[in-house]
């Protein structure tokens, strides 16, 4: 159904009784206003909250939770704007229907800004119409009623809580969500607090919340193995051996569309339990077609990459003021540098897997398709599946599970192609599992690049001039995430002479958002080389950094998700101060500063570490300044600063994917580490409570983090780090 912005009030606010039970608050709420419409899109999005006679509440929360916090962060905003005890509410997780909900998904920290006003109209209009049900019943006027600890409350000690309100409720006149008003943040009692994860207790608990916990009547269990060469086709294996052994129900080869993001060739395995399917995969024998396989190498990469460089580019980004005239100026001094990054895996904790259930009709029109997914991108897979099968989206159901981490890993949906298929073939419910190996040969990788910078340099130690060229990459002609290259990064939008060059290297292997898509790999070319600039310049970096920034303003006027120099220069200062910047350090330890914006969140760390004559780390310390405007839910918050420096520092230490004839070498934990607990530094992290509007923070906090470790590395023992990982370099982690 589509709502258009004529919508009436009570068509905005639908509030069913429910029989003995109180009442159902069903909020739709579509392009209302030009501000909604912008937030929101075509279409209509609803959230609900359920008001129980027993006062409790429930609330469902609409968007995938992959550790991020939004399931609990979300729902705190209602709660907030309701008026509610945050103990009185209950948390689940809602159905994936678009016709509902419109967009369902997660990823790019986008989910906080896009639904913090929406959430907030849920809850306030539901605080008014439980105000006007106790104005109603007590005989009292509204303007001199509160909505305050679940209860809607009168000076003269007169109360009544939600639950008794509930089905009075009901009746209430829609409030008109452009006349609402939220709440002053001074009397927030939810917002900006620490509350733990609402599924914290399901999952300490262990029970099954997970899409590898997903059980369903008459399931089968699945494996699939595609061609190690990224894009090979099946054409043989010894399928009748492998249905003899134990535990194999059947196996067949599936043929695929050959989309690297739907269904790949491949031969499937289905068995009474996933050992089974495991362990048959050991007896499989497989004859590949490979002639259109990825045939990269990652040595050839850099090969091709180092000729690269000795050219001015393929593509001008940006070109402003005269760069020729201050690099040619004798008095002033030039710095050139080459940096470079890997291929890196995501690596979540929980590997890929779906279950799902195809249910074939006569007429194949009519068939079904269901399917538990952990996805970041649920309101995908509908549109994917009836293309696939050429069936109407009505006849497919989308069930969300909670993610064993994202990371923008999980927003491809060929592990659910591949579990339905299998599904169809064997005529049967099937839960696919994919090993750790399938996890990391078949991964949308972060995508390797390199870097080649030079500045000019005037001789009072002013940032003359900046010439980059971004060496990438494409996969069969296509721009990738994360490998891209617009020429408005800082510092190139606030400086007078700037030329950005970008040149691709195409590739076969696939390459996708990996935490902070871009930022990631960007942010430690930058930053490190405007530290290598300060210290050629003989002045203090942070000095240097803060100079760079010049006057506070927003980078696109207007656009407060744009960077703002005020702001920038806010965090900087506050990371440093809280840091001791400046202090003294013995030998053989340094301090590190870096700040990068990055998904609208302005950060700023410095980090901590010693370094042995023979290049043993430690990283002490990460001091970590964050404005990403007012704080949902601090513990949250908190979590996701601390998890992204720790996420930032274990590949910066020792993770790389290498291609060899197209086959990923890496296959496991053993040949790709992960920073143990013993190497965790610890991490200070402080918030600027402004009042911009909010952003998420899963991203941001990390994209820093490198170059602070690395100028800190060179601060400690004059080692300067500008390929990546550290192990590469002959660093090892003390222990």
């Amino acid at each position: 159904m589509t709502i258009n912005a004529d919508i009436s009030r009570r068509s905005f606010l639908k509030v069913t009784a429910l029989a003995g039970s109180g009442a159902l608050f069903s909020f739709s709420l579509p392009a209302l206003t030009e501000e909604l419409g912008t937030l929101v899109g075509s279409g209509e999005l609803n959230v609900y909250v359920r008001i129980a006679s027993d006062g409790k509440i429930t609330i469902y929360a609409p968007h995938p939770e992959m550790g991020q916090g939004v399931k609990t962060a979300l729902p705190m905003i209602i709660a907030e704007e309701m008026g509610a005890k945050w103990e009185d509410v209950v948390v689940e997780q809602s159905d994936i229907d678009a016709t509902r909900y419109g967009r369902q998904g997660a990823g790019g920290s986008t989910t906080i800004p896009r639904n913090f006003d929406l959430m907030r109209t849920v809850g306030a209009s539901a605080r008014e119409m439980l105000i006007g049900a106790a104005s109603e019943s007590m005989e009292l006027p509204r303007d001199e009623l509160k909505a305050e600890h679940s209860e809607v409350r009168h000076p003269s000690g007169k109360a009544l809580s939600f639950g008794q309100l509930a089905a009075l409720a009901v009746r209430q006149p829609v409030p008109d969500p452009s006349l609402l008003k939220f709440k002053d943040p001074e009397d927030y009692t939810i917002l900006g607090t620490s509350v733990s994860g609402v599924d914290n207790l399901v999952i300490t608990t262990g029970l099954a919340m997970f899409g590898i916990d997903t059980q369903v009547e008459n399931m089968r269990y699945a494996s699939y193995l595609k061609c190690p060469a990224i894009g090979g086709k099946a054409v043989s294996a010894n399928l009748e051996d492998i249905k003899k052994l134990p535990g194999i129900t059947d196996a067949f080869i599936i043929e695929g569309n050959g989309e690297i993001n739907e269904l790949m060739s491949g031969v499937a395995i289905v068995g009474t339990n996933t050992w089974a399917v495991f362990n048959a995969r050991k007896h499989l024998r497989v004859t590949w077609d490979e002639s259109s396989a990825s045939k990269d190498n990652w040595d050839e990469l850099v090969a091709k990459a180092s000729e690269i460089s000795t050219t001015s580019g393929q593509t001008q980004v940006v070109s402003k003021g005269d760069i020729n005239s201050a690099f040619s100026d004798e008095q002033n001094q030039v710095l050139e540098a080459w940096y470079g990054y890997p291929f890196v895996a995501h690596l979540c904790l929980e590997p890929m897997n779906c279950t799902a259930s195809f249910i074939a009709a006569d007429a194949a029109e009519e068939s079904t398709i269901e399917v538990w997914a952990p996805t970041q991108g649920p309101y995908r897979i509908p549109g994917v599946l009836a293309k696939l099968y050429n069936l109407p989206e009505d006849r497919i159901r989308v069930n969300q599970t909670r993610l064993g981490g994202g990371f923008g890993r999980r927003g491809s949906t060929e592990f659910v192609c591949e579990a339905v298929e299998i599904s169809r073939r064997a005529g049967t419910p099937v839960k696919l599992t994919w090993t750790r190996e399938d996890d990391m040969a078949h991964d949308y990788f972060r995508a390797g690049g390199f870097q080649k910078v030079r500045a000019a340099l005037t001789p009072d130690g002013k940032l003359a001039a900046w010439d980059q060229h971004y060496i990438g990459v494409t996969r069969n002609g296509r721009p990738v995430s994360g490998s891209r290259f617009s020429g408005k990064e800082f510092p190139l939008l606030n400086l007078d002479n700037v030329r950005g060059m970008m040149t691709n290297m195409d590739i076969g292997t696939p390459c996708g958002p990996w935490r902070a898509p871009g930022s990631n790999t960007h942010a430690f070319v930058v930053q490190s080389f405007i530290h290598e600039l300060a210290v050629a310049a003989g002045r203090d970096h942070l000095e240097f950094l803060l100079e760079l920034m010049g006057e506070p303003r927003w980078f696109e006027p207007g656009n407060v998700r744009s960077l703002n120099t005020g702001r920038a220069a806010g965090v900087i200062r506050l990371a440093a101060e809280r840091a001791g910047w400046g202090k003294a350090m013995p030998p053989g330890r340094g301090l590190g500063l870096a700040f990068y914006f990055s998904h609208a969140g302005h950060i700023a760390e410095v980090a901590e570490v010693s370094v042995t004559t023979d290049r043993q780390l430690t990283l002490h310390k990460v001091t970590v300044a964050v404005d990403i405007g007012p704080i949902i839910n601090m513990s949250g918050a908190t979590s996701q600063v601390q998890g992204s420096v720790i996420d930032g520092y274990s590949t910066m230490v020792g993770q790389k994917i290498t291609m060899k004839q197209g086959r990923i070498q890496e296959t496991n934990l053993d040949e790709y580490p992960v920073l143990r607990i013993a190497h965790a530094p610890e991490v200070d992290v402080h918030f600027i409570q402004s009042d911009n509007p909010p952003t998420g923070i899963g991203e941001p906090a990390l994209p820093p983090l490198a170059p602070a470790v690395g100028n800190a590395i060179f601060a400690a023992s004059g080692i300067r780090v500008r390929n990546m990982p550290l192990i590469d370099e002959g660093f090892r982690l003390k222990s």
